[in-house]
C-alpha cells in the first residue's frame, strides 16, 4: 500500500491553507478506522473469551485495568509529544520536533518496562487491588501474566501512533494499528480454542498482535515516511520537553488514570451483586470503549489542525475547526445512540448468553446510550484545549469525568438504589462534566473571537 509522501514545508501549507472540513474529515477518516480497530483487540478478546464462562468474561474486565494503565504511559507520551510535536511544526520548529518525539519514544519505552517489571513481580496482589474475586483469581493472573510480557512495544505503539497523527500522516499510524488488530483475530480462536490454551490464548494473541503493529509503525520512521527524524541522538533530558511533554499529556494521563480508577470502582462495587455483575459491566465497557473509540478517533482528526492553527496564529481556523467538528459530533452520536438504545439487548448476546448478565449489561448500555451527544460534545471540548497547550483546563476536564464526578457517585449510589447505582454512575457523571465544559469552553471561544479580530 504507498500512500502520497509530503515534505515538510508542503505538509505545513496543507495543515494552515487546506479548507478546515476537507482536512478534519481527511485526517479523521484513519484516525477513526485506526481508534475502532485498536479499540478491537480488546472487543475480541472478551467476545472469545466470554465463550469460555462468566468468571473468564469478568477476568478480562479485571485486567482491563492492567491494559489501561500500559496504555496510559504511551498515551501520555504520545499526546503530550504530539502536540508539541503539531504546534512546533506549524511555527517551523523541526529540530524541536524531532528532538521532542524521540525523547518521548524512548522514555515510553523506558517506563513501560519498568511497570512490566513491578507487574510480574506482584502479579496475583495487582489482580486482587483490581477487584478480582476468589474465582475470577486465577483466570485474571493467567491473563495478566502475558499481558504485562507485551507492555514495552503495546505502550510504545501508543506513542508513534499519535506522533505520526501530529504531522498530518494519520494513515501511517492506521495501517500499523489496523494491521495489528486483524492479526489478533485470526490468532485469537486459534491460540484459545484450537490449541486449547484458554484465556492465556487471548492475552498471547494481543502481545504477538501488538508486536506486529509495533514493528510495522517503527518502519515508518526507518523508512523516512515520517518527516520526523527518531534516533537516540535527538534524545534530550531537558526541562523544556518534559514539561510540554506532561502539559500536554497530563490530561491523557489522568484521563487514561482514572479510566483505571473508575474501572477498578466498577469491579469493587459490582462485587457484591455476584461475577455476573462484574461480567456485564464489563461488557458494557467493552462496548461503549468501542464506540468512543470512533469519537476520539473523529477528535484526534480535530487535533492537529487546531495545534498547526494555533501555532500558526490562524485563529480562525480554530474556531471553525471547533464548531464543525462538535457539531458533527453531537448529530453522528445521536443517531449511534438511538440505534445502540433499541439494539442493547442484542449486543449483549454476541458476548454472552447468561441471562442475568444479558439483563443487567442491557440496561446499562441504554443509560449510557442516552448520554452519547453529551459525550460527544464533553470530548471533543477537552481535546481541543488539550492540541493548543491548554493543559490544566484539559486535565480539569478530563479528573471531572472519571474522577471528580465518577467516583463518589458510584461510591455512594449503589448504597442507596442497589445495582441500579452501578448503571448509572457513569451517565450522571457525563451530565455534570457537560456543564463544567460548558463552563470552559464558552470563554475560551470568546477569546478566540477576539483574537481573530484583532488579527
Amino acid at each position: 500500500m504507498k500512500f502520497q509522501t509530503l515534505n515538510a514545508e508542503q505538509n505545513y501549507k496543507r495543515m494552515t491553507e487546506q479548507p478546515v472540513r476537507s482536512l478534519i474529515l481527511q485526517l479523521a477518516t484513519p484516525t477513526i478506522i485506526s481508534m475502532l480497530i485498536t479499540s478491537f483487540y480488546s472487543m475480541t478478546d472478551t467476545i472469545f473469551v466470554s465463550r469460555l464462562g462468566t468468571e473468564s468474561s469478568a477476568a478480562v474486565g479485571i485486567v482491563y485495568s492492567i491494559m489501561s494503565i500500559i496504555q496510559s504511559i504511551g498515551i501520555t507520551f504520545g499526546q503530550g509529544s504530539a502536540n508539541t510535536v503539531s504546534r512546533l511544526l506549524g511555527a517551523k520548529q523541526r529540530t524541536e520536533a524531532d528532538q521532542v518525539f524521540s525523547t518521548a519514544f524512548f522514555t515510553s519505552m523506558s517506563m513501560s518496562l519498568l511497570f512490566t517489571l513491578a507487574g510480574l513481580a506482584g502479579t496475583t496482589s495487582l489482580v486482587r487491588f483490581l477487584g478480582a474475586t476468589p474465582t475470577i483469581e486465577t483466570e485474571a493472573v493467567s491473563y495478566a501474566s502475558v499481558i504485562l510480557v507485551g507492555a514495552p512495544w503495546m505502550a510504545v505503539c501508543y506513542t508513534m501512533n499519535n506522533n505520526l497523527r501530529s504531522e498530518g500522516k494519520a494513515h501511517l499510524g492506521m495501517l500499523g494499528m489496523s494491521s495489528g488488530a486483524i492479526l489478533n483475530v485470526i490468532l485469537d480462536p486459534i491460540f484459545i480454542f484450537v490449541l486449547g490454551m484458554g484465556i492465556k490464548g487471548a492475552a498471547l494473541a494481543t502481545v504477538l498482535s501488538q508486536g506486529f503493529s509495533f514493528f510495522i509503525l517503527f518502519s515508518h520512521f526507518v523508512k523516512r515516511r515520517s518527516n520526523l527524524h527518531l534516533s537516540l541522538r535527538h534524545v534530550r533530558l531537558k526541562w523544556w520537553i518534559y514539561r510540554d511533554i506532561f502539559t500536554v499529556g497530563a490530561p491523557s494521563l489522568f484521563r487514561t488514570l482514572l479510566h483505571t480508577v473508575s474501572a477498578i470502582c466498577l469491579n469493587v462495587f459490582s462485587a457484591p451483586f455476584g461475577d455476573e455483575a462484574i461480567a456485564a459491566m464489563s461488557i458494557t465497557t467493552r462496548v461503549m470503549q468501542f464506540l468512543n473509540s470512533a469519537l476520539i478517533g473523529f477528535g484526534q482528526g480535530l487535533q492537529p489542525v487546531a495545534g498547526f492553527s494555533w501555532g500558526a496564529k490562524r485563529y480562525d481556523r480554530l474556531i471553525e475547526a471547533y464548531t464543525f467538528c462538535v457539531r458533527t459530533g453531537v448529530l453522528a452520536f445521536t443517531f449511534i445512540g438511538v440505534v445502540c438504545f433499541a439494539g442493547a439487548h442484542y449486543i449483549m448476546l454476541l458476548f454472552l448468553s447468561d441471562p442475568t448478565v444479558i439483563a443487567i449489561g442491557t440496561v446499562a448500555i441504554r443509560y449510557q446510550c442516552i448520554l452519547m451527544p453529551l459525550s460527544s460534545f464533553n470530548t471533543l471540548s477537552g481535546m481541543v484545549f488539550q492540541s493548543t497547550g491548554h493543559g490544566s483546563s484539559s486535565s480539569v476536564l478530563a479528573l471531572a469525568r472519571q474522577g471528580f464526578f465518577f467516583v463518589p457517585v458510584i461510591a455512594l449510589l449503589p448504597g442507596l438504589v442497589g445495582l441500579a447505582g452501578v448503571q448509572l454512575a457513569q451517565p450522571i457523571a457525563d451530565v455534570l462534566t457537560f456543564v463544567l465544559s460548558l463552563a470552559y469552553i464558552l470563554p475560551f471561544l470568546k477569546k478566540l473571537r477576539s483574537l481573530t479580530s484583532v488579527g
